[in-house]
């Protein structure tokens, strides 16, 4: 009888294991009887689909996009930006290659022109007025695109309108160390002054030149800064290679604020309050006008008084002297003035954002953006429509994608052809204050690609450390154009590395320390991890800052597609590249951010600071131990988190466990955002404006470089409150990544 039972009980359990077997591995768990969230809910990056997005991305089409946006100038709120609204509405709205909604959003904004009746103008005259030179209005015509008439007349935005006259001194770079130099030289007070661009902002030279009584500034680009000294447009300069004509004009906003400039931290709404335009802060308080080298060439050579020093000299084929102030007495110039004849305007006018969305299809209430000003200068081929040319084939691919039913993101994606960019980032600013509250608990991060492509070289990135590892890994799917086995990361690592102690030879990534594009918005003021990207020129083998034609009339088609991109396949590559980070923030299970990097980037920042700053902030009682312990803090919370991810089988957790660490990752950035650390829009207590080229925490390193000199310990003061404000900073970070309690 017992025997019975016993085998009537191994029988059973035999049957019960067999049952359970069955049951685990022949249920299709795939089946229509799961829910769709089932399934949907820990997919992660489709590797096989992503490889084909990249695959659809076609050359001729960016090729063709550019080709379109390139047709008019489109200065903002010009006819011609009119048009690129039209174009990007149609595209994004296309039945078979569109995004799921797109519209366009208005802000009324503070800009600035130049009257098209009273061009500006400035001239040498003489004691009885007689004019003996006189600055060229317009640029030189070598294609057709220079001769439409919507390319509008070199000027500097914002500057103020006025006559002034005065004997003409050199000021370098106009930097604030240049006119103390230059002050000991001359007498300033009544003249000109001319400057180079670069060394300083450009609203800084005119506003670094007031408190001297100069009366206004000629800004120029030198050859030597731009052409590697090439000066003829014989056979040296555009339209035979890539460099600036003499006639070359950069415009540019002159202004050192960031959006629009009446409502500071408010969307510029109709019925918005503006503070008075005499309130604007960080705008030239005198006349300032750009002219090209080939003027700045007649004056600067022609100039007296003392030799100024072999830093200050530049391409031209003559001696730069500082001015007696004014013309040497050998001159034909002796004894005359420069005259400025400035005739700007500010006016309110509409400027539209187009957007475009993508909604996710697990999380639609977390956003990816991803972003670029339409509007240009003049055609602006580079800058900013190598940027919307990518955008726009890159929405292409994806919107096809999505209406043929193949993909829909884990997360929803946001399109931004920004308004009004070129007078101060005004329409990505725009945005961010109208939607603060919303982009601040929602966005994941911001990929900005503007100027694409100004070069062939490699690959360029800026952003927060802790994207390093999906740009990484997006450069390494991607092949470098022109080389046959060579990938994009290969080709970056290349031409650009540093060694990292924990990955060994990487490509050097950048940081956003400045406010040079859309980026600047989302990091600095509303803390959401960023990334800037671009392919750049071989910095090795040119002293160019940046592409010659940039803000000039010659920033055309023809010029990107003869000097900077022949067939258009760095534009792919850029895509791709793009492309590949932008589907991995949006479909990534666990986003890919990589905190361990971000620690190494605050300890090379802190070892800098130690070796430049520690000894002498303790002779004045200031200590670095409350920075050093934070920054040891952030490590060992950034080791914790990295190790619960990696230990966890996050596939089969409760989607609650992968929200609670994605928002942990996604939120890391707003940690540091602490308003007293800085003044106006920076609020981020790390990645603040950066004005020299040490690596070390940069506000500390500005505070330092400029205040302590002086001695006075209000300074000091001031360097020990942001030593406090940047270590907690760091602490409030660290405990972001530790368990939620």
């Amino acid at each position: 009888m017992i025997k019975k039972v016993l085998i009537g009980l191994l029988c059973g359990a035999a049957m019960l294991t067999a049952g359970i077997l069955i049951g685990h591995y022949g249920i299709d768990k795939s089946s229509s009887s799961a829910p769709a969230w089932v399934r949907d809910v820990s997919r992660d990056v489709d590797e096989g689909l992503l490889e084909e997005i990249l695959s659809e991305v076609d050359n001729v089409r960016i090729q063709e996009n550019l080709r379109e946006l390139t047709k008019m100038p489109h200065m903002a709120t010009t006819a011609g930006d009119e048009q690129t609204v039209q174009l990007m509405l149609k595209r994004w709205q296309d039945p078979e290659s569109g995004l799921d909604q797109a519209w366009r959003e208005e802000h009324m904004v503070y800009l600035s022109f130049p009257d098209p009746e009273r061009p500006n103008k400035v001239t040498v005259v003489n004691s009885s007025n007689t004019v003996l030179h006189t600055v060229r209005e317009k640029e030189k015509a070598y294609t057709p695109d220079q001769m439409d008439p919507a390319v509008v007349q070199p000027y500097a935005a914002y500057s103020p309108a006025g006559h002034v006259q005065g004997k003409l001194v050199y000021a370098n770079y106009g930097t604030v160390s240049d006119y103390i130099l230059l002050n000991q030289k001359a007498d300033l007070k009544g003249a000109i002054a001319i400057t180079r661009y670069g060394g300083a902002g450009r609203a800084d030279k005119a506003i670094n030149a007031a408190p001297y009584g100069i009366l206004g500034v000629l800004v120029y680009t030198d050859p030597f800064d731009i052409n590697d000294g090439f000066t003829s447009d014989a056979n040296e300069t555009y339209p035979h290679s890539w460099y600036m004509p003499p006639s070359g004009v950069e415009r540019g906003a002159f202004a050192s604020n960031y959006g629009d400039q009446l409502t500071p931290y408010l969307a510029a709404k109709e019925e918005t309050y503006r503070i008075p335009v005499k309130d604007i802060p960080g705008v030239p308080p005198i006349p300032i006008q750009p002219i090209g080298f080939e003027d700045a060439y007649v004056l600067i050579c022609e100039l007296g008084g003392e030799q100024s020093p072999q830093t200050w000299q530049g391409g031209f084929n003559c001696t730069y002297n500082f001015g007696g102030p004014g013309f040497r007495p050998s001159s034909g110039f002796k004894d005359s003035n420069v005259t400025m004849d400035i005739f700007n305007y500010g006016e309110l006018t509409n400027s539209s954002n187009v957007m475009g969305v993508i909604r996710g299809s697990v999380e639609p209430d977390r956003y990816v953006i991803y972003g670029n000003h339409r509007d240009s200068w003049v055609h602006g081929a580079i800058d900013p429509s190598s940027g919307t040319s990518v955008m726009l084939e890159l929405t292409r691919v994806l919107g096809k994608m999505l209406k043929q039913g193949k993909w829909r993101p884990r997360r929803s994606i946001i399109f931004g052809s920004w308004g009004a960019e070129e007078f101060g980032l005004i329409g990505s600013t725009e945005y961010a204050e109208q939607y603060f509250t919303k982009l601040s608990e929602r966005t994941v991060a911001y990929i900005n690609v503007d100027i694409a492509v100004q070069g062939n070289a490699s690959l360029q990135a800026s952003g927060i450390p802790s994207l390093q590892n999906v740009v990484f890994k997006a450069a390494k799917q991607v092949k470098a154009p022109g080389v046959d086995s060579m990938s994009v990361y290969e080709k970056w690592k290349q031409y650009s590395n540093r060694t990292s102690p924990l990955h060994g030879l990487i490509p050097r990534m950048g940081h956003l320390t400045g406010a040079g594009s859309d980026y600047a918005p989302f990091i600095h003021y509303l803390g959401i991890t960023s990334l800037d990207l671009s392919y750049t020129f071989d910095r090795s083998k040119t002293k160019a800052r940046i592409y010659p034609a940039y803000h000039t009339a010659y920033d055309t088609f023809h010029y990107s597609s003869k000097f900077v991109d022949p067939g258009f396949y760095t534009h792919q590559a850029v895509t791709k590249t793009a492309g590949s980070i932008l589907v991995r923030l949006a479909d990534s299970l666990v986003l890919p951010l990589n905190c361990s990097d971000y620690a190494e980037s605050l300890e090379d920042y802190l070892n800098s600071a130690l070796i430049m700053y520690e000894d002498y902030l303790l002779a004045v009682n200031i200590s670095m131990e409350p920075i050093k312990r934070a920054v040891a803090n952030f490590r060992k919370a950034a080791t914790h988190l990295e190790q619960v991810i990696r230990s966890a089988d996050l596939a089969n957790e409760t989607p609650m466990k992968v929200r609670k660490i994605n928002d942990q990752l996604m939120l890391l950035e707003r940690a540091f955002l602490m308003p007293p650390a800085f003044p106006s829009q920076y609020r981020h207590a790390i990645w603040t404006p950066v004005e020299t080229t040490i690596q070390s925490f940069p506000g500390l390193r500005d505070i330092y470089l400029k205040d302590i000199s002086s001695g006075k310990v209000s300074l000091w003061d001031k360097v020990h409150q942001l030593v406090s404000v940047m270590s907690q900073a760091i602490e409030g970070a660290a405990n972001m990544l530790f368990d939620v309690i």
